[in-house]
């Protein structure tokens, strides 16, 4: 996510502590926080694609496959 988007999240967020925020704002600042975590959550997609768990009788399955 560009530095420029994470810095309107972290002035939405000082903001809304001190004096509300309209509800453009409230939208603007959901979408931002949207993004954001789809961002973050897209660098693991490798390893939890490639993550197995191991159930106490030895058994293994993808983890994908638990959800």
């Amino acid at each position: 996510m560009e530095q420029k988007k994470v810095d309107r999240i972290n002035e939405l967020a000082r903001k809304s502590k001190s004096c509300g925020l309209t509800e453009e704002e409230k939208a603007e600042q959901a979408q931002l926080r949207a993004e954001y975590i789809a961002d973050y959550r897209k660098q693991f997609t490798g390893i939890l694609d490639n993550t197995y768990i191991q159930t106490p009788d030895g058994k293994k399955t993808k983890l994908k496959q638990n959800k």
